[in-house]
């Protein structure tokens, strides 16, 4: 079956998957992180959640909300799987080796995610 018929098969959730003839990389990181958000449990209201493989090895988790006050917040974490070890950027600091629980729970997550587009995008 092609990528464009299985793209368009209802998923596990009932919710259709609907995308134009051409599917750009854009649209299909776009639908893979509708999937990726699901990872961490439910998005609190007024959050915006994004979980993605950008390309092979890279990974992005952004979160953005406004707090009590109206102030809008953002993060944005670049994970880069290396032959050395995972290290993370948050945007505008420098890269740390992720260790122990932190990274245990990166495993976690990346395996989760590619078991959920694989079984609710790509089936």
């Amino acid at each position: 079956m092609s990528l464009k018929k299985r793209l368009r098969r209802t998923n596990k959730n009932r919710e259709p998957m609907r995308y134009s003839n051409k599917l750009t990389l854009d649209e299909l990181i776009n639908a893979e992180s509708v999937i990726g958000r699901t990872v961490f449990g439910p998005v609190p209201e007024g959050h915006r959640r994004e979980f993605f493989e950008s390309r092979k090895n890279v990974w992005f988790w952004y979160e953005s909300w406004v707090d009590a006050s109206g102030i809008m917040h953002e993060m944005t974490i670049r994970y880069e799987v290396r032959p050395t070890g995972v290290y993370k950027k948050v945007i505008g600091g420098k890269y740390a080796k992720l260790e122990g629980d932190e990274l245990n729970n990166f495993r976690k997550a990346a395996r989760s995610y590619l078991n959920l587009i694989k079984t609710k995008l790509y089936c």
